[in-house]
């Protein structure tokens, strides 16, 4: 009597079926970041609020200064300072983009059901909202300083029509360029914290951009001390002292660009360790 024996695997096979790497699951996670309609939406009205804003913005500061003194003669640092108002302008409407984005991204699993299969297949669960974390940072950390560069030029042509001008290599304008990219992409991560724990793109969305837009405008409006002291530790607040601040360091009454991105980094630290808190706790 014959006895048949099945096939043994060979063990790199037994490997490659069992286990599933990081930079595995970052691929699976860059594959449906670029393969998502929202993705691409979101990203192109980034860029277009910034190149729009940058031409409303420098547009509007030229044509203020055509009657006034001679803007060639003013000093270069204001020089600088103008076209870098007008180069980051549209960061301030571009972070309500991308904390959308940053909300669907999640919440999108959840409403197609596509989140069971990403927790299948990465059944520890914290490797997959990292990987989306990362991919989603980069992508839009790079979509932002495209668009930033973008409105740089648009502003520069603008601009040298009254002989005005600044050059990209001076650090007053390539930092603020390069902390409006970093505040995007932060500001996406910290509404893809926040969509995890809510789960709803509706509930995600309204509770991101409350936070940027309503709770600074109701401290203001509270007549106490307290309240007013509140508002440079808010999220929006302190994101837009990131790339705004003309100090590294807290000055007077503005906390610095340094100390604005530590709170920044705490917000979004916040919603990434609740976020994985309750990813573990939670089902799918």
């Amino acid at each position: 009597m014959t006895t048949i024996t099945p096939p043994l695997a060979h063990p790199s096979q037994r490997a490659r079926s069992t286990s599933l790497s990081f930079g595995g699951v970052l691929r699976s996670e860059w594959i449906k970041l670029r393969s998502l309609r929202s993705t691409t939406w979101s990203y192109l009205i980034v860029i277009a609020i910034s190149l729009g804003m940058a031409l409303i913005m420098s547009l509007s500061m030229a044509s203020g200064m055509n009657g006034g003194a001679d803007a060639s003669s003013m000093p270069a640092a204001e020089q600088v300072s103008l076209v870098m108002q007008s180069s980051v302008f549209g960061a301030f409407f571009g972070q309500l983009v991308a904390g959308v984005l940053g909300v669907l991204v999640i919440s999108g699993e959840y409403t197609t059901g596509m989140i069971r299969s990403t927790l299948t297949a990465v059944p520890k669960r914290l490797p997959a909202l990292a990987a989306k974390a990362v991919v989603l940072f980069v992508a839009t950390f790079v979509i932002g300083l495209l668009a930033n560069l973008g409105a740089f030029l648009v502003s520069s042509v603008v601009f040298a029509g009254i002989d005005v001008s600044a050059s990209i290599t001076d650090s007053a304008i390539y930092l603020p360029l390069l902390g409006g990219a970093l505040y995007l992409a932060l500001i996406s991560v910290f509404a893809l914290g926040v969509g995890t724990m809510i789960r709803s793109s509706a509930g995600g969305i309204a509770a991101v951009l409350g936070l940027i837009l309503l709770v600074p405008t109701v401290l203001q409006m509270i007549p106490a001390e307290w309240a007013h002291d509140l508002i440079p530790y808010l999220l929006s607040s302190a994101g837009l002292g990131i790339f705004t601040s003309t100090t590294a360091e807290p000055a007077d009454d503005a906390l610095g660009a340094w100390l604005s991105l530590l709170i920044v980094l705490a917000w979004v630290g916040a919603s990434i360790a609740g976020a994985a808190v309750l990813l573990k706790r939670r089902d799918a």
